[in-house]
């Protein structure tokens, strides 16, 4: 049966004392509201739990982290549906969630340590939200402190934000794999985000276009049009027609650098505003 578990602190001292034991642990960090791509990492958390000998330790932690919500951001109103999600993850099988109850909980009153991820946060998401990848890569790093986690699952629609997590993982030697689960979505194509609740159904309807932008444009690049400028400007143009206001598209390599030419390796990257909420994609390119 699922525990929910608020303090922190509590939380430590199970997961030490579980790892200790030789337990295998799998980490879902997430900020609630879960919808169906939380629940496939969910599900492969638990799958990856039990492939030793013994039954693992699948978790999940439920937390809207501040630090990571710029001023203007919806912090306040971000969807929270605490028991709807335990009830989630109890059918995924998740054996434990952390859901603190305040920021305080989390954060030490003077709080004044920070883990800036330096290149992998520069452009992208990262420059048209200052400040966000340093509040995840925190929020990251101290979920996994407490967990001790051999297993930590994350989604590739935050693109960058699996590459700004890998890339601490790597720099500060933490002894966990990083999992990239595949988008997952709607049957029309959108990619699922908590935060599509927020739109309405024009919104919806306008939202597919960036979807289909960044399909017709990975299609293109199979059949030989490769060359960066000319698939962007697609890109956009198929997203203004659509209604939808460009925040940014970009073709970037392995190392999320701006790539020259659309080849194996390089991802097709997109932000786009349908009405005020903002919405984020990606594809790789074949």
């Amino acid at each position: 049966m699922i525990e929910l578990i608020k303090d922190p602190r509590e939380w430590q001292r199970r997961c030490v004392s579980a790892r200790l034991s030789g337990r295998c642990i799998a980490l879902v960090p997430t900020m609630g509201a879960l919808h169906e791509g939380h629940l496939s990492l969910l599900r492969e958390a638990r799958r990856r739990a039990d492939e030793g000998r013994e039954r693992g330790l699948a978790l999940a932690t439920i937390f809207v982290n501040p630090t990571q919500f710029g001023p203007s951001e919806d912090l306040s109103r971000y969807p929270r549906d605490l028991d709807g999600d335990l009830a989630r993850c109890a059918v995924a099988g998740i054996d434990w969630v952390l859901a603190p109850e305040r920021p305080e909980a989390v954060y030490a009153r003077e709080h004044e340590t920070w883990i800036e991820v330096e290149r992998s946060s520069q452009g992208l998401c990262g420059a048209r939200r200052p400040g966000h990848f340093r509040g995840v890569a925190t929020v990251v790093a101290k979920l996994f402190n407490l967990s001790q986690p051999h297993l930590a699952f994350f989604g590739e629609k935050d693109w960058q934000q699996l590459q700004v997590i890998r890339a601490m993982v790597r720099d500060l030697d933490f002894a966990i794999e990083v999992v990239g689960l595949p988008i997952v979505r709607d049957p029309d194509g959108l990619a699922l985000s908590s935060r599509n609740a927020y739109l309405s159904a024009d919104e919806r309807r306008r939202a597919l276009a960036l979807p289909a932008a960044l399909r017709a444009v990975r299609d293109l690049a199979r059949d030989g049009q490769r060359e960066r400028e000319p698939l962007l400007a697609l890109v956009r143009r198929t997203l203004e027609e659509g209604g939808l206001v460009v925040d940014y598209v970009e073709l970037v390599d392995a190392a999320l650098r701006p790539a020259a030419r659309a080849e194996r390796g390089t991802r097709l990257l997109g932000a786009v505003f349908a009405g005020a909420t903002r919405l984020i994609d990606n594809v790789a390119i074949p």
